[in-house]
């Protein structure tokens, strides 16, 4: 059966921020990290080995596939830093438009810099995903 490597660890969301070797991209996480608590409102816990995820909620497809993931998170990964958002949600690329120097992949949305993106549109993605995430799965969302 499918094991799903993301999972919810109890490591230190801390330690892992200070294994950053940037010091930019050290001071971007700790940003970040302030940005997504106070917005969330949930703590960060670690998941898998090097995503920062606030909050959960449990999917399940038409296939049968299900799981848990975070509602949002981050990783500041060596080339860019990774933002994680709800996909499918229209309203996630009305809201990118403004966002600021990004690029997106199939569920991320890259940046290089926290400086490059508007920190207002970062809180309204913030809360829109978690909004879309409870409308889609009512049942599995913490």
């Amino acid at each position: 059966m499918y094991e799903l490597k993301t999972k919810e660890t109890d490591n230190s969301v801390i330690e892992f921020i200070e294994t950053v070797e940037s010091e930019k991209k050290k001071a971007d996480a700790y940003q970040l990290l302030d940005i997504f608590t106070e917005t969330t409102g949930y703590p960060a816990k670690m998941w898998g080995p090097s995503i920062i995820g606030f909050g959960s909620y449990h999917y399940k497809y038409a296939s049968g596939h299900e799981g848990d993931a975070p509602l949002v998170g981050f990783s500041p990964r060596k080339a860019k830093i990774s933002l994680y958002f709800a996909t499918g949600d229209p309203e996630r690329e009305k809201l990118l438009k403004d966002f600021g120097k990004h690029t997106t992949g199939k569920a991320c949305v890259y940046i290089n810099k926290v400086a490059d993106i508007d920190e207002d549109v970062l809180k309204k993605l913030i809360t829109q995903s978690i909004s879309f995430l409870r409308e889609t799965y009512p049942e599995g969302t913490e």
